[in-house]
């Protein structure tokens, strides 16, 4: 898993997400914070906190053309 932070044009203070490999949210905070280190060390610890083990699956954006090629 991942935490990564994000702030909105409407609301300039950041804030934490939890996403697993698969790109799904796992939990968000709700409490903001004024730098992205602050909002990156919160989150680091609150998924150290969770202890989940990651089992998603990476999603994969592209798909192979191999299929349409001829020998």
């Amino acid at each position: 898993m991942q935490v990564v932070a994000f702030s909105t044009p409407d609301n300039p203070l950041w804030r934490w997400r939890i996403v697993n490999y698969a790109g799904e949210l796992v939990e968000e905070s709700r409490e903001t914070f004024p730098t992205i280190a602050g909002a990156l060390a919160q989150g680091s610890k609150r998924m150290s906190a969770l202890d989940v083990v990651d089992h998603s699956v990476p999603y994969v954006a592209y798909r192979s053309t191999r299929h349409l090629r001829t020998p």
